[in-house]
């Protein structure tokens, strides 16, 4: 039997498939990938025959299941892994849930943006940074991406100029607070004016957000508007 068809069983019967793709969708490949190889060293130690008095036989058989799922998965690559993940979702129909990706360090208003979101029936995935925004749009292809512009490791502005080599046409609102440094005023101005991206700047109102944002992916909208 192929190796990821045994695989897909294991996971299924070990209940971690459904939970797997829920991080996939949610997080994307790396949460992904170590909750499925993670599970294995945790469930080793729930179903340890010492643990299970009077069930021995049964933790030794699934410890061997286990130990077997192990293996299995030591020899699939990561694509191959992540291929079994995406198996499990449908194929996007013509009226497709509009898709956006939330870029924000801040744990509270990640939460927020999450829930709102999806609560306006966007299909929602939330990155923590520039890096793991980057390595997110890749994945999962957003129609807008709605930053944060002072973030650690890579900023808002750098995270779409990078994104903007190979996807020129990128929608992107910008989320602005407090200023530190001039140069970074500066060139957020300058990305707004060249690239006519909406910007919103903290705090803002939930009901001005989702009606900017519906505004733009549906091209009714006047970017001159929104400096």
């Amino acid at each position: 039997m192929d190796k990821l068809i045994l695989i897909e069983r294991e996971l299924i019967f070990l209940g971690l498939l459904d939970k797997a793709r829920e991080i996939y969708h949610e997080f994307g490949s790396n949460g992904a990938l170590s909750y499925i190889k993670s599970s294995y060293h945790l469930l080793s130690k729930v179903y340890h025959p010492d643990l299970n008095p009077g069930n021995e036989k049964k933790a030794k058989s699934l410890q061997q299941r286990l130990n077997h799922v192990s293996e299995l998965i030591s020899q699939a690559s990561d694509a191959e892994l992540v291929g079994l993940l995406q198996k499990g979702q449908k194929e996007e129909a013509p009226g497709r849930k509009k898709k956006v990706l939330v870029v924000e360090d801040e744990f509270g208003l990640q939460e927020t943006f999450r829930d709102v979101f999806r609560l306006e029936g966007y299909d929602v995935r939330v990155a923590v940074d520039g890096e793991n925004g980057y390595q997110t749009f890749l994945e999962f292809k957003p129609d807008l991406l709605f930053t944060d512009v002072v973030m650690p490791k890579m900023t808002g502005i750098e995270l779409v100029k990078k994104i903007r080599q190979d996807h020129p046409k990128i929608k992107v609102i910008y989320i602005s607070g407090f200023f530190g440094l001039r140069n970074m005023k500066r060139d957020l101005n300058e990305d707004v004016l060249k690239y006519g991206y909406p910007c919103l700047s903290k705090p803002f109102k939930i009901s001005a957000m989702l009606e900017l944002v519906d505004e733009y992916l549906n091209d009714r909208m006047e970017l001159q508007g929104y400096p």
